[in-house]
């Protein structure tokens, strides 16, 4: 981990990795000491969710013995406070902050002290259950707390070299070793929740022992064995009461265990955890060159964005296990698109880039990034989407039952609140994602301006690299040293016409998997330009998406348009577009920030008096009039900031 020195100078990326710092960060702190005034929501209606306060710092300190009391909030409530620790690594790792660092450093020492003797540790089945411990896997999300907790170890160990949070993550997982794996008198199993193989992977890599990776590979290879394992494995339970309610009645394919992981062909169950799944696939593909992980991830992969991911990067197209259905089911206004997911779709892409240098997996990276991603969070920093809908009517999601997970403005927090801590820990590590380095090519997979220096053959090589991306296409790379490398430039899939320069002469790169890749031995200050020309462009979908028939999508660059009420007034679905239209781009500063809005002439159906206490009519009898409109589009992940009013990214056509 950060073996380059990648610094990001970005405008548009500074503000998000300030604002996590300086906001988000400390406001996340307070939430999860309970010292924040805010409103707790339910991501759904849902009377099993606990949305009085997080109480994730309590449930430590009564876990350590410090505090006395009763563990509040979800089963995994433990994880909310592992991915901020590692976050704060990442946001160390950007800007040393001494404060934040001795927060961080007295959570790890209360850690020390909630970890049980023989490496445990859990706050939940430590303070209310301990003889229940790893009796219901298929509901305790006991690995996967365990598997984030040990994420932030590897972080902040490598970032800071503190010995202890690197000594707490061994002893778990040395614990969880003894417990797990395929010999006789250990658990023959693994967690409902994937992220558990992953962590170990990631451990593994830091630690070189190879118990980690043994046991990931076990985790992985034995899921899916036994589809009835989890129901056969509950019965060691001295309890009927569930951990989590209503997850009684979810079949095997919710937890990827229907079939062997090789076996799987489609994305099935909920999104999260399949990503997860996949990120740990692809990560022992790599550590073990096992060409058949390579090709199930693949298969995977295919399915996920060829059938079913929506254009913003997101997936899970149901509320209900918050979960893949099938292909091409992609409702707009009953999507799941939970922001962990499309953290988690990120998390796969870069590890199959590891694994596959193709610009495809950087494609849907960037997708997800700039669309369903930094959704997820509003610009404030302080308030987020569990969800994140591609079309949104604000009486709909407070009357109707089944849109009640459709927000209509980000809440402060969630009863569950795995996604703003995620957030912060994906955003924070930006730099991670920016570059592939393989052999002697430095590829570029996200055009984001930074200052950056990369070892390969024993050469430190220094490049600048200069842009106003994502609003515009120039992207300059400046070489300051003198060496042998090649720069490996990703071509992205929306454009169309584009140009290369070296040192201020065109010329036409080889292109390798979607990558432009430039072979010389250079000389300081050469300058390569690469120039897209960015402009929006009407997209349809496959005629088999059968929300989308009939209907475009406006994209400009990586970034996914929408209309919003507050521009165009309520009743968004009477609006037409006619493709033949210029579409008119401006930039602008206003609350939403400096961007770019789109403008195009459309037309809205008038609602006269035709319609007054009538609900159907013979089309005959039908007068249509129309008023022509400026159609105001904004970027997807601005909307929802100057409160609520209707969305919509789909909008119909002549």
């Amino acid at each position: 981990m950060f073996e380059n020195k990648i610094k990001i100078t970005a405008p548009f990326w500074q503000q998000y990795i300030n604002l996590i710092r300086e906001e988000m960060l400390p406001f996340q702190w307070s939430v999860l000491n309970d010292e924040a005034d805010i409103k707790i929501e339910k991501e759904r209606d849902a009377d099993h969710i606990p949305a009085e306060k997080s109480h994730a710092i309590e449930n430590f300190k009564i876990a350590a013995g410090i505090s006395k009391g009763k563990h509040y909030g979800m089963v995994f409530q433990d994880s909310d406070v592992y991915k901020w620790l590692e976050a704060v690594a990442y946001a160390l790792h950007q800007h040393q902050d001494n404060a934040l660092q001795k927060i961080a450093d007295e959570v790890i020492d209360l850690l020390a002290k909630a970890q049980q003797s023989d490496g445990y540790l859990n706050t939940y089945f430590t303070i209310e259950a301990p003889e229940r411990r790893y009796k219901r896997l298929y509901q305790s999300h006991e690995l996967y707390c365990a598997g984030h907790f040990i994420e932030a170890a590897v972080g902040y160990y490598s970032v800071t070299k503190n010995q202890k949070i690197l000594d707490i993550a061994c002893k778990l997982a040395d614990h969880i070793d003894d417990i797990f794996g395929s010999e006789d008198g250990k658990i023959h199993g693994y967690d409902g929740h994937e992220e558990i193989e992953l962590a170990l992977l990631r451990l593994f890599e830091l630690t070189k022992n190879d118990k980690y990776k043994n046991l990931a590979n076990f985790f992985l290879y034995e899921r899916g064995k036994n589809p009835n394992f989890f129901k056969e494995q509950q019965k060691t339970d001295p309890s009927t009461k569930p951990v989590i309610e209503g997850m009684e009645s979810f079949k095997p394919e919710y937890y990827q265990n229907h079939k062997s992981i090789l076996e799987q062909e489609t994305a099935e169950g909920h999104a999260v955890r399949v990503m997860y799944m996949c990120t740990g696939m692809a990560m022992l593909a790599r550590l073990n060159n096992d060409e058949k992980m390579f090709e199930a991830c693949k298969r995977l992969w295919k399915n996920i964005v060829t059938k079913r991911m929506y254009i913003t990067g997101g997936i899970g197209s149901t509320v209900i296990g918050e979960a893949f259905t099938a292909d091409y089911d992609l409702p707009n206004d009953t999507m799941y698109c939970e922001t962990c997911a499309s953290i988690g779709l990120i998390f796969f892409a870069n590890n199959m880039l590891k694994l596959d240098v193709d610009s495809q997996y950087a494609d849907i990276m960037e997708k997800a990034l700039y669309n369903t991603v930094i959704d997820g969070m509003a610009l404030d920093g302080k308030h987020f989407f569990y969800v994140n809908p591609l079309e949104v009517v604000p009486q709909l999601s407070h009357k109707d039952p089944g849109k009640s997970h459709v927000k209509t403005v980000r809440p402060a927090w969630f009863g569950c609140a795995c996604c703003p801590p995620n957030l912060a820990r994906l955003l924070s590590s930006l730099d991670e994602y920016m570059y592939t380095v393989k052999d002697d090519v430095i590829y570029s997979n996200l055009y984001v301006s930074n200052k950056s220096d990369f070892k390969i053959n024993n050469q430190v090589i220094s490049i600048e690299e200069i842009t106003d991306y994502p609003w515009d296409g120039k992207i300059t790379f400046k070489v300051n040293s003198e060496a042998t490398f090649k720069l490996g430039l990703r071509i992205p899939s929306w454009a169309n016409r584009y140009l290369f320069k070296l040192n201020g002469k065109e010329f036409t790169p080889k292109i390798e998997k979607g990558y432009a890749i430039i072979d010389r031995t250079w000389e300081k200050g050469d300058i390569v330009i690469f120039d897209i020309q960015i402009e929006a462009n009407f997209v349809c979908a496959n005629p088999l998406v059968r929300e989308d028939y009939g209907k475009v999508a406006i994209q400009r660059g990586p970034i996914i348009y929408c209309a919003e009420g507050v521009d165009n007034g309520d009743n968004l679905h009477l609006i037409t577009i006619d493709t033949n239209k210029k579409i008119n781009e401006y930039k602008d500063s206003d609350s939403l920030g400096d961007i770019v809005k789109l403008e195009l002439e459309a037309e809205k159906l008038i609602l006269d008096k035709q319609w007054n206490n009538i609900l159907y009519r013979n089309i005959m009898e039908k007068q249509e009039n129309v008023e022509i409109i400026k159609l105001k589009l904004i970027p997807y992940f601005c909307a929802f900031n100057r409160g609520e009013n209707e969305m919509a990214i789909w909008l119909k056509t002549k």
